[in-house]
């Protein structure tokens, strides 16, 4: 079986072709995914990608889905995951219900579930409010958290809550080279603030972010994943678990899952659709 992963990040198995934007890994080729994919026609038997979709401007998700389906052999299946904006807004009113009458653990899930909403797409800075959010030790609702984010929010807060003997020791020439990259990163910056003005700069800066690829540009349902398949070409579109996939033994390439069984999106929308084996 050929398998593609789009967007892999650290999620990847060296059997499959991996695609990221960044270099994370030998394994892993990089590749923007909004410059169209770099293979021939029926390519693959299986196409996947995990929060990828929401990260690509809306206008840019029906040309990127439909090269999907063009990389795929026919008879192929593609595998989606993206945030699930339904279960998003179904929680966000429950939540709000179980705050206005005073319910204080409530509070704390409703203002978690309002980050979850708005948070990726207006942030300006790496991590935004949610990653201040995680700061906390303790996280007010801690179990709400683990739930919605699974091993990736354990991960995050394990790193957040190191403290500095846990950490390996730098090196004396490590602590200086970082010290000369911090130096000309700001002697840069101080240079293009001077010729740009403040305003400028600070819109050049924010920008930068914007584009990085950390925003959500838009997100999805079951409804509207279901139809921008449908409009790609895919057919029989069905709403999968992490767990659970037609595709051949997919639990052991651990995309979606580890080993044991743990999914590392909890709070994921899964689709998959097959490619017509005739047109």
């Amino acid at each position: 079986m050929k398998g593609l992963n789009l967007g892999c990040g650290t999620h990847f198995h060296p059997a499959w072709t991996n695609i990221d934007v960044s270099y994370v890994s030998p394994h892993v080729q990089i590749h923007d995914v909004r410059k169209g994919l770099p293979f021939s026609d029926e390519t693959f038997d299986v196409v996947y990608h995990s929060h990828l979709l929401e990260h690509l401007p809306r206008e840019a998700a029906l040309p990127f889905s439909k090269e999907c389906y063009r990389v795929l052999k026919r008879g192929g299946i593609i595998r989606v995951a993206v945030p699930d904006l339904e279960r998003i807004a179904l929680l966000y009113l429950r939540t709000l219900d179980k705050a206005l009458t005073g319910d204080s653990e409530a509070r704390y899930d409703y203002i978690w579930i309002m980050l979850e909403l708005y948070d990726q797409t207006v942030r300006d800075k790496p991590g935004g409010a949610m990653l201040e959010y995680l700061k906390q030790d303790p996280i007010p609702n801690e179990k709400t958290v683990y739930e919605r984010l699974g091993e990736e929010a354990r991960q995050i807060i394990l790193q957040l809550r190191q403290n500095d003997t846990g950490k390996p020791r730098d090196s004396l020439r490590r602590k200086w080279l970082d010290h000369l990259h911090c130096l000309r990163d700001r002697m840069r910056a101080a240079f293009v603030r001077r010729v740009l003005g403040r305003h400028d700069y600070d819109a050049m800066t924010l920008g930068r972010f914007r584009l990085s690829g950390e925003i959500h540009q838009w997100m999805y349902d079951r409804y509207s994943l279901a139809l921008l398949l449908h409009q790609s070409g895919f057919g029989k579109p069905i709403e999968r678990t992490g767990l659970e996939s037609a595709i051949d033994n997919w639990a052991q390439f651990s995309l979606d899952s580890d080993q044991d069984g743990t999914v590392y999106k909890p709070d994921s929308l899964w689709m998959e659709a097959i490619k017509p084996i005739t047109e």
